[in-house]
């Protein structure tokens, strides 16, 4: 009873959290502050920390080395992209991103059952393999998916307010997931999977478990993509996708949502100002996250996630030590 009490304390400290956060955006909006290119900036934010936080249930919580991220995510997109013109409303926008969801679930399954049982670059070759599959599919079925041109004309149905509040419903279930009982599992299996099994954890299931609901999130984050855009093609998805996605995981911290979020935003923010240098902008990010790595190999906050309390307390212990020199 005290757990689910603390759970509950957590998520009403993060969805005050949130909803101070949709009220800044809010504002900035409002105020003419935010104009198209920024727009685009903060969209595509919010749809990285989609993608970033359903891979690190993946690889930082559950331990296993995926490369298919794109894959999952082209299914939501041509999903939601195929349904919303056949039926160009809000309905069917959202008709097809669950569409999107569910084949996402079901290919996740099917792959996941039989493919984690390898583990690192096995696990990793399998993942991406099944990725190009999926790309190779949307390429060949050109009276379903127009093939390699993709499809265009898609209704704009998303906006920023649409994905900050896929962003907060994405977040706030793989947070809680972690924190429950199947959570708990998983991040055993990371850290001993033998030692996981002999204690009695199911370790196919909560492997599969966590791979399908991060391929699930990926599914998501492609259907507000191509709302968004208004266009897609299999090119979007290539393997460079899910190495994006990954070098997010990776300077955020593997194991640490927070970590991935503030690196979803800080490479969105330098990516934004790296706009002008043209092709150069490419080798300046390198670098950039090259120096990153050097500094902080373990990511930005490791496997460390930013705690409420902590900062309250470190707030008053502060006013604390200024009331006593004070005295």
């Amino acid at each position: 009873m005290s757990q689910m009490k603390k759970n509950l304390k957590y998520n009403l400290i993060w969805l005050a959290l949130i909803v101070l956060g949709y009220a800044a955006l809010y504002i900035a909006y409002s105020a003419g502050m935010v104009n198209l290119f920024l727009d685009n900036v903060l969209v595509q934010i919010g749809i990285n920390i989609i993608l970033a936080v359903g891979l690190n249930l993946i690889i930082g919580f559950s331990g296993q080395f995926s490369l298919g991220h794109a894959g999952f995510m082209a299914i939501g997109a041509y999903g939601a992209a195929l349904v919303s013109m056949s039926m160009p409303t809000y309905a069917g926008f959202f008709l097809g991103m669950a569409v999107g969801v569910i084949i996402a679930g079901i290919v996740a399954v099917a792959v996941g059952i039989p493919t984690l049982r390898l583990s690192g670059d096995y696990l990793a070759i399998a993942t991406l393999g099944v990725a190009e599959i999926i790309r190779i599919l949307l390429i060949n079925f050109k009276d379903i998916t127009n093939g390699p041109s993709g499809i265009f004309g898609i209704q704009p149905f998303v906006d920023w307010q649409m994905v900050y509040g896929f962003v907060a419903i994405t977040t706030l279930f793989i947070v809680n997931y972690i924190r429950s009982g199947a959570g708990r599992a998983t991040m055993a299996i990371r850290e001993d999977e033998i030692a996981a099994e002999a204690m009695g954890v199911n370790t196919t299931k909560y492997k599969v478990m966590a791979f399908t609901f991060g391929a699930m999130t990926a599914s998501i984050a492609g259907s507000l993509y191509a709302g968004y855009l208004q266009s897609i093609a299999p090119k979007d998805f290539a393997f460079t996708k899910s190495v994006d996605i990954l070098i997010l995981v990776v300077l955020g911290g593997i194991g640490s949502i927070t970590g991935t979020v503030i690196a979803a935003i800080l490479l969105g923010i330098i990516n934004m100002y790296l706009q002008d240098f043209g092709t150069l902008r490419m080798i300046i990010y390198a670098l950039t996250l090259i120096i990153l790595m050097i500094f902080k190999p373990g990511g930005l906050l490791g496997t460390k996630e930013l705690s409420v309390k902590k900062i309250f307390t470190k707030f008053k212990k502060g006013d604390d030590r200024d009331a006593s020199v004070r005295n």
